[in-house]
């Protein structure tokens, strides 16, 4: 089985990694391949509604999208970790999650999701709540902890001193990998559930 970790700070090594490794360590003790990438310091311009994707089976600008369009593709869940900044995702990562779910047309359904934030303080349910839309949207389960999935620290490597927080995460992992497991066996034996035509409404009509 296979985790696509996209980390969302602009510091490669911050308290928002010390979450994603976390959640790594559990998910390598227990066989499954997790790879984290870095996002949150890339010059990534957001989604201009061009469309392109459509004709090209990818987004038209070739940066870090497509190349995380790939690994999710063969990937069984997805982690979305962010700092927060003014109680809301870093704007890099928004960037990269509008154009990754929306040039994409693989089916993602029942590949279990999750979100994981770091702040000082305030702001982390926002935060929660933005990220989790994108698995909701998506057919995707959400894998939940015993705790909202937040980790606290302000200065370089603080986070380590967040006990909950790091046992939030090793439970968020934990659990994660009980729901792909199970979501395997279900297919196995049941396969996706039915699809439908997709119907597109709008206010006017």
């Amino acid at each position: 089985m296979k985790v696509l970790m996209i980390n969302g700070s602009p510091r490669a090594n911050g308290n928002t990694s010390i979450a994603l490794n976390e959640m790594k360590t559990v998910f390598e003790k227990e066989g499954v391949d997790a790879e984290i990438v870095q996002v949150g310091s890339e010059a990534v311009r957001g989604c201009i509604a061009c469309n392109r994707c459509a004709e090209l089976g990818k987004c038209v600008f070739d940066d870090v999208v497509n190349k995380l369009a790939v690994k999710l593709s063969e990937a069984d869940g997805l982690v979305v970790a962010t700092p927060v900044y003014y109680a809301s995702a870093n704007a890099t990562l928004i960037a990269v999650l509008d154009r990754l779910f929306y040039s994409t047309s693989f089916d993602k359904t029942m590949k279990v999701g999750a979100s994981v934030v770091c702040a000082r303080r305030g702001g982390c349910s926002a935060t929660f709540d933005e990220l989790n839309k994108y698995f909701t949207i998506s057919n995707m389960p959400i894998a939940s902890s015993q705790y909202w999935n937040s980790i606290h620290g302000r200065g370089p490597g603080e986070a380590v001193g967040d006990a909950e927080g790091l046992q939030t995460m090793r439970v968020l992992a934990r659990n994660m990998i009980f729901l792909m497991k199970s979501i395997e066996l279900g297919k196995e034996k049941y396969g996706l559930p039915e699809k439908e035509e997709v119907v597109r409404t709008h206010f006017i009509r």
